[in-house]
C-alpha cells in the first residue's frame, strides 16, 4: 500500500430499533414457542422438568442470539472496526427479550408459583399475544392502517398457533 493512502472503513448495516424489534421478537417469540412444545412433548411437569425447561430455553435464546449476530457480522464484506462483532451480536437483544416472559412461566412453574402441569398452553397464549402485539405496533409505526395493522398482527399471531397445532399433531 502507497505511503498515506487510507482504507476506508465501512459502517457495518445498522438495523433501526424498529426493525430489530419486530426481527427479533417475531424470532424469539416463535422460538419460545417451539421449545416450550419441544421440551413439554413427553409429559414431564415435575418443578424441577420446569426449571430445566427454563434454562434451556433461555440457554437456546442467547445461543441463536449469539448465532444470529455473529451471521450478521460475517455477512458485512467490508473491512470492520475491532468492536463491530460486539455491536451486531448487541442488537439481538431482542430475541433474547421476547422469549424472558416464557423463561419466567416455567421458572415460576418450577419455582412452585403456579402448577407445573399444563403451564405450556398459558406459555402459548403469551407467546401468541405477544406476537399478535408485534405484528400489531410495527405495523403501525410504519403508517399502516389500523386495518392493516390488525391484519399484519394475525398474520405474525399464526406464526405461533402454527407451532402449538403442530405440537398437537405430533403428539
Amino acid at each position: 500500500m502507497a505511503q498515506g493512502t487510507e482504507v476506508a472503513v465501512a459502517e457495518p448495516h445498522r438495523h433501526d430499533t424498529r426493525e430489530a424489534i419486530l426481527f427479533g421478537g417475531v424470532y424469539g417469540a416463535v422460538l419460545a414457542c417451539s421449545m416450550v412444545a419441544a421440551l413439554t412433548q413427553y409429559g414431564h411437569t415435575s418443578q424441577a422438568s420446569r426449571r430445566y425447561d427454563a434454562l434451556w430455553l433461555l440457554v437456546t435464546a442467547l445461543a441463536s442470539a449469539l448465532a444470529h449476530g455473529y451471521a450478521h457480522h460475517i455477512a458485512e464484506r467490508s473491512p470492520r472496526r475491532r468492536w463491530d462483532a460486539l455491536r451486531a451480536l448487541a442488537d439481538e437483544w431482542p430475541l433474547v427479550t421476547a422469549a424472558l416472559p416464557t423463561v419466567a412461566i416455567l421458572a415460576g412453574a418450577g419455582w412452585g408459583w403456579w402448577p407445573a402441569n399444563g403451564v405450556e398452553y398459558p406459555a402459548f397464549t403469551l407467546n401468541i399475544a405477544l406476537l399478535f402485539t408485534l405484528g400489531l405496533v410495527t405495523a403501525r409505526w410504519s403508517q399502516r392502517s389500523w386495518a392493516a395493522a390488525v391484519l399484519t398482527g394475525l398474520v405474525d399471531a399464526l406464526l405461533g398457533v402454527g407451532v402449538v397445532v403442530a405440537n398437537a399433531l405430533i403428539k
